[in-house]
C-alpha cells in the first residue's frame, strides 16, 4: 500500500520550491509517478463603450501567461529530471486561472494531493480555493508548511480523532505515513460521547491501526478554555510532531466560515506539514 501517483499543484513559483522539495523525494522513495500542473488565466477580452476589444492587450496577456507557465515547466523538468521519476507536466488555461481549483480533474485519479499552504502573511491570498481540493477531488491533501523544514518521511504522527467519517478518511488515507513513522499518537480532544457498539476513547483506532503494523499511542485533552484548534496546535508543537493527520471539515463548511472551525484555523496557522482528507 502506498502512494504510486503524486499530483504536485504549482501555483507559482513562490511555492513550486517547497512543494517539489516534499514531493521529489517521496516519489523517489515510493517509485511513484508525479503530475505537475499549473494552471494559467484565459485572457479577458475589454472594448470601450462603442468599438471593437484590444487585441494588442489580448495577445499580449496569452504571450505573458505563456511565458510564465513555460518558466515553470521549465523549473519542473530541470528539478525532476536528474531524479529518474516518472513525471509529466500540465498546464491548464481557466477564467480563475487558479491552479487549486483547476487541478481538480487531475486530482480524481492520484493517490495523494501535495500543496503548499497559503501564506499567511499575505492578505489577498485565501484558502478557499484549498477548499475546493478538499471538498470535490475526494483524495487526500498534504499541505506544505508555508515556513519550516520540507520532510517527505514522518517520524512522529499526530492523528487529530473525533470519531468521525472524516477523521477515520484521514487515518487510513494516512497510513503509508504512519507506517513508516516512528510513532502515531492519536490526539483526542474534549472526547465526544459513545455511540452505540463503539468506544469515543481512541482505542478502537489504535488497535486497528496497531494490526497495521503502526506503532500507537493514545493521548486526551480537554480543551477548557481554549479551542480546539489551539489546543492540537499547542500539543503538536510540545510533542514534537512533525506531521498532523486529521479529517477536514467535520461540521459545515458555512459553519466554519461563519464562526471558524478547527480546519480554517489549522490551515491558516499549520504548525507542521498537514494530511487533511474528507
Amino acid at each position: 500500500m502506498g502512494y504510486r501517483t503524486i499530483l504536485a499543484v504549482v501555483q507559482s513559483d513562490k511555492d513550486a520550491a517547497r512543494v517539489l522539495d516534499c514531493v521529489l523525494p517521496l516519489a523517489e522513495r515510493l517509485e511513484a509517478h508525479v503530475i505537475g500542473v499549473h494552471a494559467e488565466p484565459m485572457p479577458i477580452a475589454f472594448a470601450p463603450t462603442a468599438g471593437f476589444a484590444d487585441t494588442a492587450f489580448i495577445e499580449s496577456q496569452v504571450a505573458a501567461n505563456r511565458e510564465r507557465a513555460d518558466a515553470l515547466g521549465k523549473s519542473f523538468a530541470e528539478r525532476i529530471g536528474p531524479t529518474g521519476v516518472s513525471h509529466e507536466w500540465r498546464v491548464i488555461e481557466t477564467y480563475s486561472g487558479d491552479t487549486a481549483v483547476s487541478a481538480l480533474a487531475s486530482a480524481h485519479a492520484v493517490d495523494l494531493i501535495v500543496a503548499a499552504q497559503t501564506d499567511p502573511a499575505d492578505t489577498a491570498a485565501s484558502v478557499a480555493e484549498l477548499d475546493i481540493l478538499l471538498f470535490d477531488a475526494g483524495r487526500p491533501l498534504l499541505l506544505v508548511p508555508h515556513d519550516g523544514p520540507i520532510l517527505s518521511r514522518f517520524s512522529k504522527i499526530t492523528l487529530a480523532w473525533n470519531g468521525t467519517r472524516e477523521s477515520a478518511r484521514a487515518a487510513f488515507d494516512a497510513l503509508p505515513f504512519m507506517l513508516e513513522a516512528d510513532s502515531t499518537e492519536i490526539l483526542l480532544v474534549d472526547p465526544p460521547e459513545p455511540r452505540a457498539g463503539g468506544t469515543a476513547d481512541g482505542t478502537d483506532i489504535a488497535a486497528t491501526l496497531d494490526r497495521h503494523g503502526a506503532n500507537v499511542s493514545v493521548a486526551s485533552h480537554q480543551s477548557g478554555d481554549q479551542s480546539v484548534a489551539a489546543v492540537i496546535e499547542s500539543h503538536v508543537v510540545e510533542s514534537g510532531a512533525d506531521l498532523l493527520v486529521m479529517g477536514a471539515y467535520s461540521h459545515s463548511r458555512l459553519r466554519e466560515w461563519l464562526f471558524g472551525g478547527v480546519t480554517r484555523s489549522l490551515m491558516e496557522k499549520m504548525p507542521v506539514a498537514t494530511f487533511m482528507s474528507r
